[in-house]
């Protein structure tokens, strides 16, 4: 039996060498299948991985409270960016509320502050003015690679500390400290410089390194208190109360709000959980499609298999006018339908580990193959290739010997 198996690995993988340009293209489908099934899933479970990375940064104990509905009136979408349109808006009465709520140990606001920067290069107009208070470093763990952020002292003076593309634009320079820049006909002065933020904070539209932050106090009275207030952090006393205090913030805030509740509160649990499932549906959804491509793959075998058999007529009536059984003739082109198709999925999963690599040199991105999906894709190129290869092999072993020596 093992000799048998051995002569038809054997043909089947002589076969391959015969027509190796043919049996490529017959590969193609499913090399384009595994990659791209591999690709979108790793991208995938990278961004989940860089979220929940991200969440444990700022801890499992922040909070996040939200207006319910931040609308751009430029498209209609969310973007704590530009063309504020707050349907329901957070205000410094908010602030006030959560800060003195039960359990609350620190918060910070996060304003958007309008108005015009200048620098020593112009106008500034990447990134957004801030306003917020001295709680916010400590909130999200972030450090500053130059001098201080804002103190309770400088709650009402004119004061600023940079993201770190904003001090290069501004003054083109890493450290200016000490220098000055006019907003809203004010001259603020620099006082510190955060470090290289990895990931956006909280928002995927906010680029923090490109934003200017200055006291929340100044901010709202350079705004007549009218700047909105696209964020409040919050973090308990006692990490473990966090539900409570979630729960306490919320009754405080809707009895502030008449009975409204035109807010939001998160905890990172419930981020992460939004985030997973949304991520998830959209990469089944395009894995989906493109596990199309595995499918036409199977069928570009099953082609090339019959024509193989179409071909190799009189291989097959040799064979069997020697005495080979229905059984050894179906077992060798299944061999060779199955070795092309894993063949292929071994090429695709190569292929997939190339494009990660340069997505991974070129991009922000960071795919995550986990060998569950190498061994799914491995499992399912081999299974393609039995499947599609059954109807050509059963055609080859009901062969009768006579009509097969016989055919042209």
């Amino acid at each position: 039996m093992k000799s048998l198996t051995r002569g038809h690995l054997k043909a089947g993988i002589d076969a391959m060498r015969g027509a190796k340009v043919r049996n490529f293209w017959t590969m193609f489908g499913i090399i384009v299948g595994v990659a791209s099934v591999i690709t979108i899933v790793s991208i995938g479970e990278g961004i989940k991985a860089q979220i929940s990375n991200q969440i444990h940064h700022y801890g499992k104990d922040l909070i996040v409270i939200q207006p319910q509905q931040l609308v751009n009136s430029r498209n209609g979408s969310i973007n704590p960016l530009s063309s504020f349109s707050v349907t329901a808006s957070l205000n410094s009465k908010d602030l006030k509320t959560v800060s003195g709520t039960h359990g609350v140990g620190a918060t910070a606001p996060l304003s958007a502050t309008p108005g015009t920067v200048k620098g020593d290069h112009g106008v500034y107009s990447q990134g957004l003015v801030i306003g917020t208070t001295p709680d916010l470093p400590s909130l999200i763990n972030q450090s500053l690679a130059f001098g201080t952020f804002i103190t309770t002292d400088d709650s009402e003076n004119n004061v600023a500390v940079l993201g770190q593309n904003a001090a290069d634009k501004l003054f083109n320079e890493s450290v200016p400290l000490g220098r000055t820049f006019l907003f809203r006909g004010q001259e603020f002065i620099v006082q510190g410089i955060f470090n290289q933020f990895d990931n956006t904070p909280l928002s995927q539209d906010a680029d923090f390194n490109s934003a200017i932050f200055i006291p929340y106090d100044v901010s709202e009275n350079l705004t007549n208190n009218s700047a909105p207030t696209f964020e409040i952090l919050a973090k308990p006393t006692d990490p473990k109360a966090t539900s409570s205090v979630v729960a306490s913030i919320e009754k405080s805030l809707k009895a502030a709000h008449g009975g409204q509740s035109d807010f939001t509160v998160l905890q990172q649990s419930q981020n992460l959980s939004t985030s997973n499932t949304v991520l998830d549906l959209i990469t089944k959804l395009i894995a989906g499609a493109a596990a199309i491509s595995l499918l036409v793959g199977g069928i570009g075998i099953m082609n090339v298999m019959l024509v193989s058999v179409a071909e190799r007529m009189h291989e097959i009536g040799i064979r069997k006018a020697i005495g080979a059984t229905n059984r050894q003739i179906l077992s060798q082109f299944m061999i060779e339908a199955s070795f092309l198709s894993l063949t292929g999925g071994i090429i695709g999963i190569g292929v997939a580990y190339l494009i990660d690599l340069i997505l991974r040199l070129t991009t922000d991105l960071r795919p995550l193959i986990s060998w569950q999906i190498v061994l799914i894709a491995t499992g399912v190129s081999l299974s393609i290739g039995i499947i599609f290869g059954t109807v050509p092999a059963l055609k080859a072993a009901r062969k009768d010997p006579i009509e097969a020596l016989r055919a042209d």
